[in-house]
């Protein structure tokens, strides 16, 4: 089935979600918790930016910030305000900026037990350059994301969650590639869910380094770019189609300013944008992926679940920073309803 999503859709599509084979409906038990493991970041975002100084000069600008960043804390941070119960694994250095994190995550409500801190090293950091039209650029260190490793992964209390999703694959080189396979297959043997995202590959390796891991992926939630980059694939469905033969068993692909494409072997949906005022658009993927694991833990079809994400990716934009621009689920409906769609 090719379908552009339609409004008012009714909700009683089956579809194959890849949860051991099984057709999900719509309120099947598939309540749970999220485990987010990965990229653990700072965030200092300096809107807007026309120009760059010139060497050892200075240039104002409107507004900076400093926000929680990194795709398993945005990701984490959304789900929680969704009203899904998060847990985040990664590590951070024993400085102030971690100390910074893990006190808002603290805030948050977020089970922050899983986060190492490692006085070796640096927390990860990015400066956030947010263009006049919400698009951004960055400056990076990755900082302790770079040592996560295996012996840093505690496989008993990830069988506590009834999802594993791996955020930011691709920029821990500790942990990219075959570490992350063995992981992968010992979560499948827990019979947990396993979903993916990646970062851009600074290190230029794409598909080498995911290859080995695609065949235990319930879910593969990257941005077209990345998808592309992995693929050699251009359009979304010879994407999706290369993935899905890679062992993939759904992908959503997160489009930007195009929307979104959902695909697995039983069926296929567009999500377009929507037409709102672009703010800021740091943490739409992520927010994305935390719209679309929220509508799978409540129990919601795969096209649903595009739906919300693609909603959800949405909502993010209209506010400064990764997450802010999420209240609640409640508020997420009336967004909804307010573009004419019905959670």
């Amino acid at each position: 089935m090719n379908l552009l999503y339609r409004k008012r859709e009714p909700d009683s599509i089956s579809v194959r979600n890849g949860f051991s084979g099984i057709i999900q409906e719509k309120g099947e038990g598939m309540e749970g918790k999220v485990l987010c493991l990965g990229l653990i970041v700072g965030d200092f975002l300096v809107k807007p930016i026309e120009k760059f100084p010139e060497r050892g000069k200075l240039v104002l600008v409107e507004r900076t910030e400093l926000h929680l960043g990194g795709c398993a804390v945005n990701a984490g941070v959304v789900l929680k305000k969704l009203g899904i119960e998060v847990g985040i694994m990664g590590k951070v250095g024993n400085d102030n900026l971690g100390k910074f994190i893990l006190h808002k995550l603290s805030e948050e409500g977020i089970d922050i037990s899983s986060i190492k801190v490692d006085s070796s090293v640096s927390t990860s950091g990015t400066s956030v350059l947010i263009h006049k039209d919400g698009e951004r650029s960055f400056l990076h260190s990755i900082g302790a994301n770079s040592s996560i490793s295996l012996k840093d992964i505690d496989l008993e209390y990830i069988s506590k969650f009834s999802v594993l999703h791996i955020a930011g694959a691709l920029l821990m080189p500790g942990f990219d590639g075959k570490p992350m396979a063995n992981l992968a297959e010992e979560v499948k043997k827990k019979g947990v869910i396993l979903t993916l995202d990646t970062a851009w590959d600074f290190y230029g390796r794409w598909f080498e380094v995911l290859k080995d891991v695609f065949p235990f992926v319930d879910y593969f939630l990257p941005s077209i770019e990345e998808a592309r980059m992995i693929t050699g694939r251009e359009n979304p469905e010879d994407i999706c189609r290369f993935l899905l033969k890679c062992g993939v068993k759904n992908v959503c692909l997160k489009m930007g300013e195009k929307g979104s494409f959902i695909m697995n072997e039983k069926e296929k949906y567009y999500f377009p944008p929507l037409k709102i005022n672009v703010v800021d658009t740091t943490g739409a993927g992520d927010g994305y992926v935390a719209g679309f694991l929220a509508g799978f833990v409540k129990g919601f079809p795969f096209q649903k679940c595009g739906l919300i994400a693609n909603l959800t990716g949405a909502k993010i934009t209209t506010s400064i920073g990764a997450t802010s621009g999420i209240k609640s689920w409640e508020d997420l409906v009336k967004f909804a309803e307010k573009h004419g769609y019905k959670i």
